[in-house]
């Protein structure tokens, strides 16, 4: 095995074993709302206390990895994420107590998701950055789904704090995996500007001597993509557990509800790197306009299907997780190619904090509408209205495609995959 292909590898591992606590919270969450009496409307905090703490730390993260070094920094951010989730299992009293160990965390976490691609950028070439950063982002898709698969059933046949506790252990060996079986790119891989290219204008030039209408463009892209996929993987699973519900699996339906949910969102993973595979051929924007159209076309139908068969709701859920995250790894490999290598993370910190600022706000918007669609029910997974909710996440995902198109009209993102806007 070449460096490369071990250190892909290594990284790889990390982030599917280190981000199993994301949405572990939400895989065991009609027990813990149950016994804290937690509303919707508290639950929506929740969720959004996560997406804070992600997005108070991701700029700082860039700025780190441009500085200290993206494999420091994604170690202890690691290692942090595992002390804290694990305290999650062991300390959590109450809705502020939760609120708390969830934004600590999210601050965790939010230091690895960036560092860990501007480490790829760094091995891989425009040609192939797509993949490899599609790759990654796939990981992270499987281990969003691993929380659910994994803390649901446990969660339902021992306790909620097992399931927390047995997707946050693993986070533990995620950073030694990153510590052991990683190094730094050799010296000829470290470029400060993307390669000159023949179809390109001499003066198309990456940002910060460019410009940032390009990074602007695509960021604001990604700012309609995170609004819509955050809230839908955040909600994906309570709605599967009243779908379950209605559907007469009583004591089973909140573990039949994760099952299902884990396996919807699991389905994102291959098409996160299949998407970026293409995008490295057919083009950047193309590819982004195709996937989320296809995406948030379906999220206005979704909550509509509530009462009906167990098996054609999850197979319009499918649809959805495949396409909400394909397109995600695009938008940051567009960006390291419209930027120079010397900002790159504070780039990308920049623009994750950007689509986080809207998992933020989603998630909480979200849960307050189901609240208002639902009045006197206390526990969201009781609810029967969900389709205004659902229809606010397919009408913020617009914002996706249509900051394709003005992407697609700047020559700056002709400096996208060799050329390939």
């Amino acid at each position: 095995m070449s460096r490369r292909s071990r250190v892909f590898a290594a990284m790889i591992v990390s982030m599917m074993l280190g981000y199993l606590p994301w949405y572990n919270f939400s895989a065991v969450l009609n027990y813990i709302a149950g016994d804290f009496a937690l509303s919707s409307y508290q639950v929506g905090v929740i969720l959004s206390a996560f997406q804070v703490g992600y997005i108070m730390v991701v700029i700082i993260s860039g700025w780190l990895a441009d500085r200290a070094g993206e494999r420091r920094v994604v170690f202890w951010a690691t290692l942090a994420t595992a002390v804290f989730s694990t305290a999650f299992a062991f300390l959590s009293r109450g809705f502020w107590s939760i609120a708390v160990l969830r934004l600590l965390t999210g601050l965790s976490a939010g230091a690895i998701y960036v560092p860990g691609m501007v480490f790829l950028s760094r091995w891989f070439p425009p040609g192939e950055r797509g993949k490899a950063i599609g790759a990654y982002t796939g990981a992270l898709t499987a281990a969003y789904a691993g929380g659910y698969f994994i803390a649901g059933p446990l969660a339902s046949a021992y306790s909620w704090q097992v399931g927390i506790l047995l997707t946050s252990l693993p986070a533990f060996a995620a950073a030694f995996v990153v510590l052991l079986f990683t190094e730094e790119p050799p010296r000829e891989f470290r470029v400060s500007k993307p390669p000159p290219q023949p179809d390109v204008e001499e003066d198309v030039q990456p940002a910060p001597a460019g410009g940032f209408a390009g990074p602007v463009a695509i960021s604001c892209g990604y700012m309609g993509h995170m609004w819509e996929l955050y809230a839908f993987w955040g909600w994906v699973g309570p709605f599967m557990t009243a779908c379950a519900l209605q559907s007469g699996y009583g004591a089973d339906a909140a573990a039949v509800g994760g099952r299902l949910a884990a396996l919807i969102i699991i389905s994102g993973a291959p098409a996160v790197y299949l998407m970026g595979r293409a995008a490295d051929k057919w083009g950047r924007t193309a590819t982004i306009m195709l996937c989320s159209l296809l995406s948030l076309g379906a999220q206005f139908a979704f909550g509509f299907m509530y009462g009906h068969p167990l098996a054609a709701v999850t197979i319009l859920g499918f649809w959805i997780g495949f396409w909400t995250i394909a397109d995600s790894g695009i938008y940051k490999a567009g960006l390291t190619e419209m930027v120079a290598g010397d900002i790159r993370g504070r780039a990308l910190g920049i623009q994750s904090a950007a689509g986080y600022c809207m998992t933020a706000v989603s998630p909480y918007v979200f849960g307050l509408i189901l609240h208002m669609q639902n009045p006197g029910v206390d526990n969201p997974v009781h609810a029967e209205n969900w389709s205004l909710p659902f229809i606010i996440l397919g009408a913020g995902a617009l914002l996706a495609p249509l900051s394709a198109v003005v992407l697609r009209r700047l020559k700056q993102a002709r400096l996208m995959a060799n050329g390939r806007r």
